[in-house]
């Protein structure tokens, strides 16, 4: 019943940047954290970015400075803004929400960064 949908992803040149938006449907409860990933071919998913609720952020270094995870409430919506963005950030990048330890998280289904150089 919960779904979460990426959205904004696409193909842009090094140097540009995008906004990532995950629109949330359905009641979440329990949330501690959430946050986007990303995975490149063939690699291993990573976290990106992280926004606790009570607001505060983390970053992956290799995105730090460079990029910075929000969130709408009102909207039910969380966002990355990726500024400066490299080939190196191509990926499909996914929302996640982090419900703690003892709880299924929710997934989006991701959305493809294609950074071109």
């Amino acid at each position: 019943q919960v779904q979460l949908v990426e959205s904004g992803g696409g193909l842009v040149q090094a140097g540009g940047s995008l906004r990532l938006s995950c629109a949330a449907s359905g009641t979440i409860n329990n949330i501690k954290a959430m946050n986007w990933y990303r995975q490149a071919p063939e690699e291993q998913r990573e976290l990106v970015a992280t926004i606790t609720s009570s607001g505060d952020t983390n970053y992956a270094s290799s995105v730090k400075g460079r990029f910075t995870i929000s969130r709408d409430s009102a909207k039910n919506t969380l966002y990355l803004q990726m500024n400066n963005l490299k080939p190196e950030d191509t990926a499909v990048y996914y929302c996640n929400v982090d419900r703690g330890e003892f709880r299924r998280d929710y997934w989006g289904k991701g959305t493809l960064v294609t950074v071109s150089s």
